[in-house]
Parts: C-alpha cells; sequence; structure tokens
C-alpha cells in the first residue's frame, strides 16, 4: 500500500509483489526494529531477518499493532502486506496514517476479511480536522493472500479545495499504524458471518516499508514534471478509472440515503 501526498492532490495506492518468506535472504526498505514499536499484543507482533520482515497474529484473546517512531508529513510511504489467508472472516487488517488529537487528520486502508473464496473488502477513508465519513469501498481483483499488493494501481484520490472550504491534511504530521484486530459485529457481510477461532492464530505479514518524502520520479504512476502537482499521469487516470468502475462497492458521493440533503461539498468539485 503507498500513500502520496503534497499540498495539491493525495493519492492512495495498491502495489503487487509476490513473497516466498522461506527464501527472503535480504529485503530492502526500512527497518521494523528501528523504525516502528509496538503498541499491543505483545508477542503477537515478532520480527523476522534481522527486522526486515513483521508479522502480526491475532487470536481469541487479543490482536496486536504497531506504529512507527516518526511522524511523516508530504512524500510517498510504502509498505507491503500479505494479509490472513483461508477463512478470515470477521478479521480486519488496518493500515493507516494519523496525527493526534481531536482535530486529526488521518488515511485510512481496512481490510475486512470473508470467507474462504470470497474477497476481502477494502475501507477507505479520508479525515480532515477530525471529520471522516469519506468512506469508498471496493472489492480486490486479486488475490492479498498470495500477494503483497498490486502494481502501483491508485484507487482513489482526494483533491486539495481548501479555497472552498474543504479542510486537506497537508499540516499535521502523521504517524503509520496497523493492527490485526476482531470485529466480528461488523466487518464480514454486516456481522452475518463470526470469526471462526479454530482457525485461529490469524497472521498478516509485512515487510519493504519505505518513506521518500522527495518521491522518487521513476515510480510509473507519476512524471517527475507533474510532482509538485502531483497529477496523475494517463496510464494511472485510466487504472482508477477501471478500479472504480469494476470494483468499488461503495461511494459515499452517490450516497443519497445517507446525505438526504446533498453529498459533501467535495463530491460536487472537479
Amino acid at each position: 500500500m503507498g500513500v502520496s501526498s503534497n499540498n495539491g492532490v493525495l493519492v492512495m495506492i495498491l502495489m503487487v509483489v509476490t513473497l516466498a518468506l522461506s527464501t527472503i535472504t535480504s529485503v530492502n526498505g526500512g527497518n521494523f526494529n528501528q523504525d516502528f514499536e509496538v503498541t499491543f499484543g505483545d508477542n503477537r507482533v515478532k520480527k523476522f531477518y534481522r527486522g526486515q520482515v513483521l508479522t502480526l497474529s491475532l487470536d481469541k484473546v487479543s490482536g496486536s499493532g504497531f506504529k512507527s517512531k516518526r511522524a511523516y508529513l508530504f512524500g510517498r510511504i510504502d509498505m507491503q502486506v500479505k494479509l490472513v489467508a483461508g477463512n478470515s472472516a470477521g478479521t480486519v487488517t488496518a493500515y493507516y496514517l494519523s496525527s493526534e488529537g481531536q482535530t486529526h487528520d488521518e488515511i485510512d486502508f481496512e481490510f475486512l476479511g470473508n470467507v474462504t473464496g470470497q474477497p476481502y473488502t477494502l475501507h477507505t477513508n479520508v479525515f480532515t480536522k477530525g471529520k471522516g465519513g469519506r468512506e469508498q469501498q471496493f472489492h480486490l481483483w486479486f488475490d492479498p493472500t498470495l500477494k503483497f499488493l498490486v502494481d502501483n494501481t491508485p484507487i482513489r484520490v482526494f483533491k486539495n479545495h481548501e479555497a472552498k472550504g474543504v479542510p486537506f491534511p497537508k499540516s499535521q504530521p502523521m504517524k503509520i499504524y496497523s493492527s490485526l484486530w476482531n470485529a466480528d459485529q461488523w466487518a464480514t457481510q454486516g456481522g452475518r458471518v463470526k470469526t471462526d477461532w479454530n482457525k485461529a492464530p490469524f497472521t498478516a505479514y509485512y515487510r519493504n516499508f519505505n518513506v521518500n518524502p522527495n518521491h522518487a520520479a521513476a515510480v510509473s504512476a507519476y512524471t517527475e514534471s507533474k510532482w509538485q502537482n502531483q497529477q496523475l499521469n494517463a496510464w494511472s487516470r485510466r487504472r482508477l478509472r477501471w478500479v472504480q468502475k469494476y470494483f468499488m462497492i461503495y461511494n459515499y458521493c452517490t450516497d443519497v440515503q445517507r446525505f438526504p440533503r446533498g453529498v459533501p461539498s467535495e463530491c460536487k468539485m472537479i
């Protein structure tokens, strides 16, 4: 998962990298021993390969989580995640960036587990000045338990419309958080499918954390000349439209039952 941001546009990205843990001898990217700390779960958080790979586990007693030691403002932040395999119903694997306080900014990826053979639901949200409610949901077009993510495909864009009164997350540095926890009261099919604790412990895998505050211009979704305005190139715009057309299952901007007096103002802005 990647998040790119400057003072123009926030882009949420998925990338795909296959993984065979048993064959890893060296991995590029950050080090979980140096860059992160455990938030809860104690020994349910494990590190391997000298801190280059981390796992979170969930059992009936507790889930687990971690956060970055540093906070970040602008740039690109990447993390490769391999989700819970098999029957993951009731589980949520969350990866998000957040500042602190009642008027915090936050960028959410939440992967809602499902019964075996059914797709994960990716729940996304953007908070600005403490206000969220900007949910979009997608079914994934790949198996996230076999692959670590997917090919620099942008899944949503949140533009800066501060001049029109819509707050934008550009002034509060955010730390990186991730957690694996039980939410079977709502996560899978509205809570109809519960967690099967006979399958526990459930495990998610993480590797290749990387932060580039200047953003590498070589990344295929962007061009160096457009980085300052964070505009998607033609390939990325096509991929964004493809994801939204075929895999989006909920968009707050089209939910007239939720917003009978009209959808939020940013939904009407180009």
